[in-house]
């Protein structure tokens, strides 16, 4: 499913043949599925001003706002305002992207948009140096941004939410950086303080920068319109 490749700077990387590309575009579908289904919003209703049992409605707005985050996340993420050589990125407000869907509609939807985000992050613009390292960097790494929807129904919840996902994709960053990218470290830094220091320069930055943004407020009013245009 993978060539083993020798990049320009003389790592043995793996990126993904044709087979393996199919393989990941299926589980990107399933995934995509999966969260479509769990991107129903729980509203409540009101009948003769008594509340009414909850019930999960899910509509074609929602399926193609899951969609749209997923395609514009991995568009704003080649946007690169900075790029190490050996990983890592500050983009243009990609991570914001695919924070949305878990604000809009709840952990559920949020972390498999992650997900899907990741796997096409692997198909399109891979960085392996070993197989295990794509679970941590792809899949967990990306996914913790939909941590944002634990913070759904929350007071400036998309601040919240943004630095809470922006923090889980650090997490798991640091421990890839610890455990598969130890020898890049600096030379009298150990792994641990290397990645932790690596990590957060990007990931922080282009979290920093985007807090700023969400702190005008016309943007975080625009973004609470269309919530409420995703929920109606």
């Amino acid at each position: 499913m993978y060539d083993v490749i020798v990049n320009d700077w003389g790592e043995t990387t793996y990126v993904p043949n044709t087979l393996g590309r199919i393989l990941l575009a299926l589980i990107l579908i399933l995934v995509v599925a999966v969260a479509v289904h769990f991107a129903g919003k729980y509203a409540k209703s009101q009948n003769s001003g008594k509340e009414i049992q909850n019930k999960r409605l899910l509509t074609v707005k929602q399926v193609a706002f899951c969609a749209m985050a997923i395609a514009l996340g991995t568009i704003l993420s080649e946007l690169k305002l900075f790029h190490f050589p050996t990983g890592g990125s500050i983009t243009l407000l990609s991570m914001l992207i695919i924070c949305l869907p878990g604000y809009f509609f709840g952990l559920t939807a949020g972390l498999l948009t992650g997900v899907a985000h990741g796997i096409l992050q692997l198909i399109i613009d891979p960085y392996v140096l070993y197989p295990s390292q794509l679970i941590i960097d792809y899949f967990l790494a990306f996914g913790a941004l939909g941590l944002s929807g634990l913070f759904c129904n929350a007071k400036q919840g998309l601040l919240k939410g943004y630095i809470v996902g922006v923090l889980g994709r650090y997490v798991f960053a640091v421990l890839s950086g610890w455990i598969f990218f130890g020898s890049y470290a600096w030379e009298g830094w150990g792994a641990l303080p290397y990645s932790l220091v690596y990590n957060g320069i990007y990931i922080f930055s282009e979290g920093i920068i985007t807090v700023i943004i969400l702190a005008i407020p016309a943007v975080s009013k625009a973004l609470a319109r269309i919530k409420q245009a995703a929920l109606s």
